[in-house]
């Protein structure tokens, strides 16, 4: 039974690690939680081990790792979202002025030759 089991989780592991694979590229937020959890997971097995119980220790580094990853991933998606909708509105500015100027060459010829 305990054999059938660890396959079974295996397969669902190896299941999730291939569909992790396709699709979109990681967000800042994903990357985040996923480095998070990672850590989190490899410093609880360590402590745990101490205590010995690696596993439970890896569980719970896990998901507080994973927790504060996502709290940091996603603070740092939302600076570069505000960062974008900056650059965006720079570049704007920047169009309209360059317009601008433009008019206003245009209105110094059109008095010049008056």
């Amino acid at each position: 039974m305990r054999n059938y089991f660890a396959k079974t989780v295996f397969v669902l592991a190896a299941t999730f690690f291939l569909a992790a694979c396709s699709g979109q590229p990681l967000s800042t937020r994903e990357k985040g939680t996923l480095f998070g959890g990672v850590v989190g997971a490899g410093s609880g097995a360590i402590i745990g081990s101490a205590v010995g119980a690696p596993a439970a220790g890896a569980a719970i580094g896990g998901a507080l790792g994973a927790g504060t990853g996502y709290v940091v991933g996603n603070a740092l998606q939302n600076n570069e979202i505000a960062i974008r909708h900056t650059q965006s509105q720079v570049s704007s500015q920047e169009r309209q002025l360059a317009s601008q100027r433009a008019q206003i060459r245009q209105l110094q010829m059109e008095h010049e030759t008056e």
